[in-house]
């Protein structure tokens, strides 16, 4: 039978057994389907941070966990040298991406959780500096938008146009269709958010904090904020094909504590083909408020 983590994998005699780990102040969780090539580049660019985290890879492939790979396997032992403490499990049989991210987060004791998509590449520094604003602005979550640096050459002044910077800590915003903020939804589009980069970060600024609709593919959560709102515990409102669970909590986040999404990104999407290509259901438009 497989082991469902690696540290569980050759378990010490229990009387040689290690006390409990104390909890980690930050861990990333990489929910993943699969993408055995696109996980490995993913590690890769966790393995290149310099920030301390733990890490949870959650595998729900039809196959061989995508973590199952010599490049994997590789990026997982250059993070545990670092002194991480690494898990992988699988998590089965699938429930939908909601309950996938809900059994991540109650898996985890961390102060502050990092949602990576498994198809996402993090530069170095990033994670650094997620948690840095984090901390500074005091808000529910802060969020790397994922640059999608094949349209590198397609600037879209329109779609930047609702760019506007926080001033002080991002105060709590009700964020819904129709209203001002929902428009901000269209920064994030293609490569928007490396030009808005380009066009707002000065010389003298480590990041930027601005004002969003909500971001995909690399979110920091105050766990705290998170659990307050309940989390991703509305899966059971779901059926197991859906998408936008994502934006129902930060929704919720938002409405709660604030949040905001940090320039430069430092997260580049791997434009992969997506794995949910069923996107009749958005979450948003199930669940209650």
């Amino acid at each position: 039978m497989e082991p469902t983590d690696r540290e569980q994998t050759t378990p010490p005699a229990p009387e040689l057994r290690a006390p409990e780990l104390p909890a980690p102040e930050l861990e990333v969780l990489v929910p993943t389907c699969d993408r055995p090539v696109e996980l490995a580049t993913t590690l890769a660019g966790l393995a290149g941070q310099d920030h301390p985290f733990d890490v949870l890879v959650s595998d729900q492939s039809t196959g061989p966990p995508s973590y199952d790979t010599a490049p994997a396997a590789a990026m997982l032992r250059v993070l545990e040298a670092g002194g991480r403490r690494v898990r992988t499990r699988r998590h089965l049989p699938r429930r939908g991406l909601a309950e996938h991210r809900a059994s991540l987060v109650e898996s985890s004791s961390a102060r502050y959780v990092l949602f990576v998509d498994d198809d996402v590449w993090l530069e170095p520094g990033t994670v650094a500096r997620l948690h840095e604003a984090i901390v500074e602005l005091g808000c529910g979550f802060v969020g790397a938008a994922v640059q999608g640096l094949s349209h590198l050459a397609d600037h879209r002044p329109l779609e930047l146009a609702p760019f506007e910077r926080w001033d002080g800590p991002p105060q709590p915003e009700r964020v819904e269709p129709g209203n001002h903020a929902w428009a901000r939804w269209t920064l994030h589009n293609a490569a928007n958010p490396t030009h808005l980069a380009d066009r707002h970060v000065g010389p003298d600024e480590r990041w930027v904090a601005y004002k969003i609709a909500w971001v995909g593919g690399c979110v920091l959560y105050d766990r705290r904020a998170l659990d307050e709102v309940g989390g991703f515990a509305f899966w059971p409102e779901l059926p197991p094909v859906h998408c936008g669970e994502d934006v129902v909590a930060q929704l919720r986040v938002l409405a709660r504590f604030g949040g905001a999404g940090i320039l430069p990104s430092g997260a580049v999407h791997l434009e992969s083909a997506t794995t949910v290509p069923d996107r009749t259901v958005e979450a948003r438009d199930v669940v209650t408020s």
